[in-house]
């Protein structure tokens, strides 16, 4: 019927090549629903979310197309002009479909690790593309997965080939003329497509979130309209008007000093508990330390006994929560006590939130120390690290272990080569130990012959919250070195005047339904759920603490126990101080969902949507009725804007003096 038409055989062919990628972006988006969909979820339900990602599939593949139609335009440079410009567009085509199944992988991952779609903080990874890499070869069979990658692209720059041979062996000795009015009638249809609806807005990326649920809004949109959409989002911004307003009532929730200036700035002098033998602290930073995982909660595979031992030993918080999931943001909130509320870029990466006051500067008279195992370049470690004064960096290129991995040296040699440092140390010190074993590839050196790895059912390791046996020894092993470090310590002179500071960098996602209510796993709390502890068997006494309680709390906490005055400008406190009167922890994500944990409730709200959710975090039996849970969703959606506001607000403005 196309030839009788006189159809050139450019559009003709332009008409396969879009069947084909309608396939490959449908079959993916099939993909996504039956790997990732919700247990309650049918594909009825996803239904609309289907057909709305139809219109974006069609913008893409009308912006990949596109450029065949016009350029053809031009009869000299068509793909059926010559043999050189058919291989000119087959090859065109196969470069975009590399490209395009290239974000389909990275998207599969990222929905697989964070159950969102490939967004633009991928980038924050890709400015360390070298580490990244290494760290993807180490842990995937890299080589099999694009050698998968070219094979798929090559049978599709073959079947483009294909296409353009039988629209040639229809069409030929068939008289069809070149006529521009087709080309310029396609360029109008896939103009339409890009524009996405008949209406004077153009279908946007905030249109998938009508949905008001976040999987069938990540279903409807692609890899690629989230990608590039979310660019225009990696720019930091404030607005100060809204900091300005929300400032008495975080005033009133934090206890602030009553005072008119628009100021977080208080000087603290020493407390009632502070100790006067200028104790030294280490404070070690646990890469991926997910409570839930851990012998702390109760979890039967007793993956720590060992740090299990020292939490009963110290002062531990079981319900403490990291801002964010990310090592370069807990490291950000940890130095600065400000969550790193920015969406798709660490502030580690933003040169204008780099110069930061952190209360380390207040420790008068201390040696300042930071040990990674591998490069401080990663993230950018470096740029927020060069607030502290004096700080001396034992990092990759000056440890004499041997370099285990992507992320340098074992945990163990690093705990190692600190302690060789604090042993002929003769001043009181400070140090900050940034662990990185607990990650993938999930190595574990051969050296350490006395740790024994187990073998457990998959079953029971998903069961239990753990995704694979790598991931389950990974876990045992930082507590293996948390036990060599300590007995190394215990053996040193520095240890009985030493607190030793314990807190997760961020949890993981996971299967935590044996261990926690159902708001953990269903709302991902899993994901910032650490354990807190600090341990001095001589200086602390123990205490459980079940109060809910945040990582921007551990600088101000240490301060609080040295007897010196210090200054406090964030959103930081001591969680010894006995006037402490709320407990919260405010939380956010990529996907635009901020939210507050308090002792009994989880409140959560999306950036993008009216996406409202109120969820107990304790199994108690307690009932509530209408009216108090409307009064405690009102209470904590005023504050949960409120410290969002003011947390982005002090990223850009909490200046080093």
């Amino acid at each position: 019927m196309f030839v009788r038409l006189k159809i050139p055989k450019t559009i003709l062919w332009v008409g396969r090549l879009f069947l084909i990628f309608i396939l490959i972006f449908s079959a993916f988006r099939l993909a996504t629903f039956f790997a990732f969909c919700p247990d309650n979820f049918s594909l009825s339900d996803v239904f609309p979310s289907l057909l709305m990602g139809v219109r974006y599939d069609l913008r893409w593949i009308a912006i990949i197309l596109l450029p065949v139609v016009i350029v053809s335009m031009f009869p000299r440079l068509s793909p059926f002009y010559s043999s050189d410009t058919k291989k000119w567009w087959t090859w065109y085509l196969a470069i975009i479909t590399f490209i395009v199944f290239f974000f389909f992988a990275a998207d599969f991952g990222s929905f697989s690790y964070n159950r969102t779609r490939l967004d633009a903080g991928a980038l924050n990874f890709v400015e360390d593309a070298g580490i990244s890499l290494s760290m993807m070869f180490q842990t995937y069979p890299m080589v099999w997965l694009l050698l998968g990658l070219v094979v798929a692209v090559l049978f599709f720059r073959w079947m483009y080939r294909q296409s353009h041979w039988q629209i040639v062996n229809r069409t030929d000795g068939k008289g069809i003329l070149y006529r521009r009015k087709y080309f310029i009638i396609t360029a109008f249809i896939f103009g339409f497509f890009i524009y996405g609806r008949w209406s004077r807005v153009p279908l946007t990326w905030s249109d998938s979130f009508i949905f008001h649920d976040s999987f069938k809004s990540y279903l409807a949109l692609n890899p690629l309209q989230n990608f590039f959409t979310t660019l225009k989002f990696r720019k930091p911004g404030f607005n100060e008007q809204k900091a300005r307003e929300a400032f008495p009532l975080m005033t009133e929730w934090m206890q602030l000093p009553r005072q008119k200036e628009f100021s977080y700035r208080r000087e603290i002098l020493p407390g009632s508990h502070s100790l006067e033998s200028r104790p030294n602290i280490v404070l070690v930073q646990c890469e991926s330390f997910s409570m839930y995982k851990s012998s702390m909660s109760g979890n039967p595979l007793n993956t720590t006994p060992f740090f299990d031992s020292m939490s009963q030993k110290g002062i531990f918080f079981d319900r403490c929560f990291t801002p964010h999931f990310s090592t370069a943001r807990g490291l950000f909130a940890v130095i600065t006590g400000i969550p790193d509320a920015q969406q798709f870029k660490f502030s580690t990466r933003n040169p204008l939130a780099l110069k930061q006051h952190t209360i380390i500067n207040d420790f008068d008279g201390y040696e300042k120390f930071y040990f990674l195992g591998g490069s401080p370049d990663f993230n950018n470690f470096n740029g927020l690290l060069n607030n502290i004064n004096g700080l001396q960096m034992i990092t990759e290129g000056k440890h004499k272990s041997p370099k285990l991995n992507v992320w340098g040296i074992s945990d163990k040699d690093l705990f190692q080569e600190a302690n060789d440092v604090f042993k002929n140390e003769k001043k009181p010190f400070f140090a900050y130990i940034q662990t990185s074993d607990n990650h993938r590839p999930y190595m574990i050196p051969e050296s350490d012959s006395d740790f024994v790895k187990k073998t457990l059912p998959d079953e029971l390791l998903e069961k239990y919250g753990f995704e694979s046996l790598d991931e389950y020894n990974s876990f045992r092993y930082s507590d293996y070195c948390f036990r060599k470090f300590m007995e190394a310590a215990e053996k040193e002179s520095y240890f009985p005047n030493t607190i030793f500071v314990f807190v997760g960098d961020h949890g993981v996602a996971g299967n935590a339904t044996e261990i926690y209510p159902a708001a953990w796993t269903n709302q991902r709390l899993t994901d910032e759920h650490v354990p807190l502890l600090f341990y001095a068997p001589y200086l602390l006494p123990p205490q459980k603490r079940d109060e809910v309680v945040s990582q921007i709390d551990v600088l101000p906490t240490i301060a609080g126990m040295l007897h010196q005055p210090y200054v406090n400008t964030t959103l930081g406190r001591d969680l010894l101080d006995p006037d402490k009167k709320k407990d919260y922890a405010f939380i956010t994500s990529t996907s635009g969902q901020i939210g507050m944990v308090t002792n009994d409730f989880y409140f959560s709200t999306n950036l993008n949507f009216p996406d409202v959710h109120l969820v107990p975090v304790k199994d108690n039996g307690s009932t509530y009725t209408s009216k108090q849970l409307d009064s405690v969703r009102k209470q904590l959606s005023a504050f949960t804007s409120a410290f969002y506001e003011t947390a982005k607000y002090m990223i850009m403005n909490n200046k080093k003096d």
